[in-house]
């Protein structure tokens, strides 16, 4: 079976995934909001890409405050209807990358920039959306809970720690745990090209120790200082940042494989 993470709306890419014919699992951020890197994405094309690319850097700074400032005075009183054709974009994305899946099958969770409830409504039929669930592949126990941890933006595609916890526990001891996000392990979390340390999660961190599956397998930090950590007996390890580098991670008998779709 394959995983990806934080395809953003890389279609291309994901198609030729897809079409590997094995299970593939992604583990969150599958349309892009705005590109950390150059700025494309839902918000440059409502409301242009020099726009886009402030509000990014703010936000890598970790401003929210001048983010918001930034967002205050580019849209005034037009709130609603920028949230409208933001959502537009979204929904279109979505609908984009459910055709790059539909030769495909496998499991989806979410990430911090989904939108859920857009993202059950647009899945193509190989496709299932789950959340709290435990999924059994070929013998394989994979444990799945995605978001993103909780931001002042309130995104639809967050959730509280004591949620998070909640649904780890009812999970029960997995060969696999799947999430958006990493542990609150600081090499995993440090983003090298932001110089910051981005989310993590304290109750995916619990939970690994306290249960020891085999892997964790997450993504979220995009450019991290280590891509691997072992816990206890638990490799944890970045799937990767799919829209920039095609990377994924095959698991199979013998283990975890790293591999690239040009």
């Amino acid at each position: 079976m394959l995983f990806a993470s934080d395809v953003h709306g890389a279609v291309g890419s994901l198609r030729k995934l897809a079409s590997l014919g094995e299970t593939l699992v992604i583990l969150g951020d599958l349309v892009n909001l705005t590109d950390y890197r150059d700025g494309e994405g839902a918000v440059a094309e409502v409301l242009g890409l020099e726009f886009a690319k402030e509000t990014a850097e703010a936000r890598a700074r970790g401003d929210y405050a001048g983010m918001r400032a930034l967002w205050g005075e580019a849209i005034g009183d037009r709130r609603e209807e920028v949230r409208r054709d933001i959502g537009e974009v979204i929904e279109r994305q979505y609908r984009e990358v459910s055709e790059a899946l539909s030769a495909g099958h496998g499991f989806v969770i979410h990430g911090n920039v989904d939108r859920p409830s857009l993202l059950v409504q647009t899945l193509p039929p190989g496709f299932r959306y789950v959340q709290g669930e435990v999924v059994e592949i070929e013998g394989v126990r994979l444990g799945m809970v995605g978001g993103g941890v909780p931001t002042s933006l309130q995104a639809e595609g967050e959730i509280d720690d004591g949620e998070m916890r909640l649904l780890l526990d009812q999970l029960g001891p997995v060969d696999v745990l799947c999430t958006h996000v990493p542990p609150a392990i600081g090499p995993l979390r440090a983003d090298v090209i932001t110089g910051r340390a981005e989310r993590a999660s304290q109750p995916v961190l619990d939970y690994v120790r306290e249960r020891q599956p085999r892997f964790h397998l997450y993504g979220d930090v995009h450019q991290p200082q280590a891509t691997t950590w072992r816990v206890g007996r638990t490799r944890c390890i970045n799937a990767g940042y799919f829209r920039a580098t095609g990377r994924y991670i095959r698991l199979d008998e013998a283990g975890v494989q790293p591999g690239m779709v040009g």
